[in-house]
């Protein structure tokens, strides 16, 4: 008897937004891989520095770790980030409606990965996020959990998991809410997983967010 397949749970990385409160080329600004790292060492200090890499890539980086394929989703007019992200690994789906809002971006993604079993969508602001939190959200998808999501001190963060089922929704999504709504329509099938992981909640806004 051969063994049931894999389920193909597909990563999608939300990179399309301007960044306007940042100033501007968000994603490709460089921050620290471990934020808990020490920013100096002297004589006689243990540990190490965490290199600088830039928050997209970082970001894209730490959900392949869990999930090798991710489509990174990013502006037309974007050939900087594209081209970083694409150097990285990831697989490059322009929208042309970026500016919509998330939930077009979002809706661009999936429709590009209809035939996935799931997907586990990432915001491109957010590098701090520990792989084992991704790791739980990818195993209660491939587990069968219609949608799925760490809460860190009573707060849902990211990233959020979809099952095939939320397909339709997923890929009709066109306003600035992002996946709020699907995840809101779902109500007790929403599996919750407890992490102790502040990293879930914390995004890069302004400049002063990588100090």
């Amino acid at each position: 008897m051969s063994a049931e397949p894999a389920r193909r749970i597909v990563g999608i990385l939300l990179a399309a937004g301007r960044g306007a409160r940042f100033g501007g080329d968000k994603l490709l600004a460089r921050t620290r891989s471990d934020p808990h790292s020490r920013t100096s060492a002297g004589a006689g200090s243990e540990g190490t520095v965490a290199p600088f890499e830039a928050i997209g890539v970082l970001a894209f980086r730490k959900l392949q770790t869990v999930v090798p394929e991710v489509v990174a989703v990013v502006r037309p007019d974007d050939a900087a980030l594209a081209a970083s992200l694409s150097a990285a690994g990831a697989r490059i789906v322009h929208c042309a409606n970026a500016d919509d809002g998330m939930g077009a971006s979002l809706a661009c993604g999936v429709r590009s990965t209809k035939d996935a079993a799931g997907w586990i969508v990432a915001l491109g602001d957010m590098p701090w996020i520990e792989s084992s939190t991704i790791a739980c959200v990818v195993a209660a998808i491939s587990g069968g959990a219609v949608v799925a999501a760490p809460f860190y001190a009573g707060r849902r963060g990211h990233p959020v998991g979809f099952g095939a089922a939320c397909f339709e929704e997923l890929a009709a999504l066109k306003a600035d809410d992002g996946a709020k709504s699907v995840v809101a329509s779902c109500g007790d099938s929403l599996v919750r997983i407890d992490v102790d992981d502040a990293g879930t909640l914390r995004d890069v806004d302004r400049r002063s967010d990588l100090e």
